[in-house]
């Protein structure tokens, strides 16, 4: 899981850097293009099959997924790698916003103050991040970002739905590999793209490597893990992108910053830990790669 969380972080330092190249569309592409390349090669090695009875499922997984990824990536392209990590991880306190709209809705479900407590603690930690962010004129390169985050919740509840209608991991993630080389390609045709370099070249295919290591053993710690421990190692995403912006990219520290990002952890354990508690067969969210 600490590697799965460090390798993540390093693919958000790898498209931070493909940025300078590509544009979003042509890097959510070629991530997609080797993740489904790499499933498609350990299906065969496994002798499975990608052929599925429930092609609608991982149509809306994918659609939800993809949208989340190619926001995602456009906030690293924009903001400070940790600041756009950090909004990201927000999918797990999005998921208790979800919870509490339900039990609002159906009406007579009681409500949670410790749900409603993590949900405060989560937006607190989002309007400090954000905070120097809008004095540096990008305020909607961070709501782009909590976007992502959002939009990953929705694409963990499909994850879920397809792994009770008895999906397996790498057909799960082959399909969205898919979906994200269609909303490449459409993005590319739209907009065109920009030649090769041998630098942007190695970038894309660093990308692609590492997003599609880190989701399988991602999903091996979680298979294996306590969720709550995979939960809380997960955060530690947030301080390697921490240290990469400032050692690479000068990225300023804040305390504002740093009082967030800590706060949206806290938020996001405690949201694990009560899902946790109410679904104990239920896996946490892990990120919008998942």
């Amino acid at each position: 899981m600490i590697l799965a969380s460090f390798l993540f972080a390093t693919m958000g330092l790898c498209v931070k850097y493909a940025s300078a190249y590509y544009d979003t569309g042509e890097i959510v592409f070629y991530r997609g293009l080797v993740g489904a390349a790499l499933m498609a090669l350990l299906t065969w090695r496994q002798r499975g099959t990608l052929r599925t009875a429930v092609p609608a499922m991982h149509f809306w997984r994918s659609l939800s997924g993809v949208a989340a990824l190619c926001m995602w990536f456009y906030a690293i392209g924009n903001l400070p790698l940790a600041t756009a990590m950090t909004l990201n991880y927000m999918s797990s306190v999005w998921m208790a916003l979800f919870l509490l709209g339900g039990a609002i809705l159906l009406g007579g479900a009681r409500l949670d103050p410790r749900v409603v407590a993590a949900v405060l603690t989560g937006f607190a930690g989002v309007a400090l991040i954000l905070r120097p962010t809008i004095e540096q004129d990008q305020l909607w390169h961070g709501v782009v970002g909590l976007l992502s985050g959002m939009l990953s919740a929705t694409a963990y509840l499909q994850v879920t739905a397809l792994g009770r209608a008895g999906e397996p991991e790498y057909r799960i993630v082959f399909y969205f590999s898919l979906g994200g080389m269609t909303a490449g390609l459409l993005a590319m045709l739209a907009g065109g793209s920009h030649p090769h370099t041998l630098a942007g070249i190695g970038w894309l295919l660093a990308v692609g490597t590492f997003a599609t290591v880190a989701q399988l053993m991602m999903t091996r710690a979680y298979g294996t893990g306590k969720p709550l421990v995979n939960a809380s190692l997960q955060y530690l995403g947030i301080v390697f992108a921490f240290i990469y912006g400032v050692v690479l990219f000068d990225d300023p520290v804040t305390w504002m910053a740093l009082a967030g990002m800590l706060l949206i952890v806290l938020a996001g354990l405690a949201a694990t830990f009560l899902r946790s508690k109410a679904a104990p067969n239920v896996a946490p969210s892990t990120t919008t790669e998942t």
